[in-house]
């Protein structure tokens, strides 16, 4: 018998979305739910709402409330955290280099430690460097992976996969949409979502 699936929408800006791909895995298997791992760009979906930044941004008592949510979220976590200095940052070339690495296995781990790399050290994930230093980590090669993620094709893949978030209208991150279309949105929807998906709904 085939597992259930849950698609897990995420731009690598999003904050919470951190969380939710260092407890997805887990959590997961434990359900016997196959997770299927969506990046796409949250920037056009702000821009039609009005936004040329994150909400979080816009409402400045909204956001400072979710640093410090997220602070102590990451604490209960046992994960690491550390505010970057730009936010958000752009996620582009972090979103089509995970596109790439779907297909040759190792794209859930990078997306895991572009999280990481971004909200648990702090560092850029809108540089080149800092790509290039998971990908080694990964056995994979930088320039191989770079040049790949900056295809046609590929660029293609990623506004098609945009596109597709906001048809199933998609308004935040992280997101989980069931195969039946029962869309939850946030962090604390994960294990809700997990179960709607294991019992077909």
């Amino acid at each position: 018998m085939p597992r259930p699936v849950l698609d897990f929408w995420f731009d690598f800006a999003s904050t919470y979305s951190y969380l939710a791909a260092s407890r997805i895995g887990p959590l997961a298997a434990e359900a016997q739910v196959e997770v299927r791992f969506r990046p796409f760009l949250l920037g056009p979906i702000f821009k039609a709402q009005g936004w040329n930044t994150s909400p979080f941004n816009v409402y400045s008592a909204k956001g400072r409330n979710m640093w410090r949510d997220l602070e102590r979220l990451s604490e209960d976590a046992n994960l690491p955290f550390r505010r970057p200095e730009a936010f958000p940052q752009n996620s582009l070339l972090a979103a089509r280099v995970a596109l790439v690495g779907f297909p040759q296995g190792w794209g859930e781990r990078f997306c895991v430690e572009v999280f990481r790399a971004q909200f648990g050290d702090g560092h850029r994930i809108d540089e080149p460097a800092t790509l290039s230093e998971i990908l080694a980590r990964l056995d994979v090669d930088p320039r191989v992976v770079l040049a790949a993620a900056q295809s046609d094709d590929n660029k293609a893949h990623l506004r098609a996969q945009s596109e597709e978030a906001q048809r199933l209208g998609l308004y935040g991150a992280p997101s989980f949409v069931t195969a039946s279309g029962e869309l939850f949105w946030g962090n604390d929807r994960l294990e809700q979502a997990l179960r709607w998906a294991k019992r077909g709904a």
